[in-house]
């Protein structure tokens, strides 16, 4: 039997969003103990319109946000998916509905930061048309970070 994958847009301050946001950092702080001083401060979530919820059979597996990056460009934030629901794509589900959102706000571009170890991320945004940029913002000199971009228009 197939598994029930709703959508649904929300904003930050749902409690759902929050849970799977503290269990995305705990998998951080366990992958990478050693950068919790140097990009914690980068993950904090302000409050945000623009999240998206995933739930797969009532249980919410899959979250993710943007916000303004600059006049054009729109950053891709917190996108995770709890380990029971990887390889079901609820991740490209998560992008596309983000990049969607941003595109009807008239953003033209969508960036994003992750991490070197996270292969299997790396690897879903270049299949969704993302390339690897120098490194931007509050990146830039991180070694342990890599950035990408898409054009959205």
């Amino acid at each position: 039997m197939n598994p029930e994958i709703k959508v649904l847009a929300t904003t930050s301050e749902n409690a759902d969003f929050v849970s799977l946001i503290k269990t995305f950092d705990n998998y951080l702080l366990e992958r990478y103990p050693e950068l919790q001083t140097s990009y914690w401060g980068n993950n904090l979530v302000e409050s945000n319109p623009d999240a998206i919820l995933i739930y797969v059979d009532d249980k919410a597996v899959g979250c993710g946000c943007f916000k303004k990056y600059d006049p054009t460009s729109a950053e891709l934030k917190r996108i995770f998916v709890s380990p029971e629901a990887r390889g079901l794509g609820v991740a490209q589900l998560i992008v596309r509905q983000l990049e969607m959102k941003a595109k009807q706000q008239g953003f033209e571009t969508l960036v994003l930061e992750t991490l070197y170890k996270q292969i299997e991320a790396i690897s879903l945004y270049q299949k969704m048309g993302f390339e690897i940029v120098e490194n931007f913002g509050p990146y830039v000199g991180l070694t342990n970070s890599i950035c990408m971009s898409k054009s959205i228009i």
